[in-house]
């Protein structure tokens, strides 16, 4: 059993997710050769990437079951911006169906990779924008992700202005900082004996007025 199915399994990603995920690994590998996609230059390293991001799956998961509530009739949605090549948006969109993944990437070449992969994977929940963030109008996600495009604390920041009240914005802290917003939750965990952490800044349910 290799890590990346031992990972999937811990998180209780169905083996026809699974199956994708591998596939998703092939049409990387495939793409990278060509437009590159990323510095990941074996399987190993690509699944590294991948396990990295399958960390962010429980906090999207909680997002999608909460709009599965009897009185919820929000559906469950997800930003990332500077997709690349589609760590975490594309890992999160075959790892959870349910949730409506929008991803943002300005490079058409990589683009077209992620929209290749929607289609190949046959990920009906996945949608890539060639946009800039500042380009891109809805503002009102579940969630919004970004992984090594802004400084972290920046991105969680700036991240709030793009989820509804009560949504969430998740990082991927690689060092750990001690300039993170207030209320910034950390959720450590090791990849290859390095500390990381998946670190979760919740908008306000309300916003106060102003005084």
């Amino acid at each position: 059993m290799t890590r990346l199915v031992m990972k999937a399994s811990a998180l209780g990603i169905p083996a026809a997710s699974q199956d994708k995920l591998s596939d998703f690994i092939s049409l990387f590998m495939k793409w990278n050769r060509s437009i590159n996609l990323s510095g990941a230059r074996t399987e190993d390293q690509v699944e590294l990437h991948i396990l990295d991001c399958l960390h962010a799956i429980p906090h999207l998961r909680t997002l999608v079951a909460a709009s599965h509530g009897a009185s919820s009739a929000v559906s469950s949605s997800a930003l990332d911006v500077g997709a690349g090549g589609g760590m975490p948006s594309v890992v999160a969109a075959i790892c959870l169906p349910d949730l409506q993944v929008t991803a943002l990437e300005p490079v058409h070449k990589k683009c077209s990779f992620l929209r290749a992969a929607a289609r190949d994977l046959a990920l009906t929940n996945f949608v890539a924008l060639a946009e800039r963030l500042e380009q891109h109008q809805r503002r009102d996600y579940g969630a919004a992700t970004s992984r090594a495009t802004f400084d972290l604390r920046e991105w969680l920041l700036l991240g709030q202005s793009y989820v509804r009240p009560g949504g969430l914005v998740l990082g991927f802290e690689a060092v750990p900082r001690t300039d993170l917003p207030a209320g910034t939750q950390r959720h450590s965990y090791s990849l290859e004996d390095k500390a990381r952490a998946i670190v979760v800044l919740q908008r306000p349910p309300a916003d106060t007025p102003a005084q």
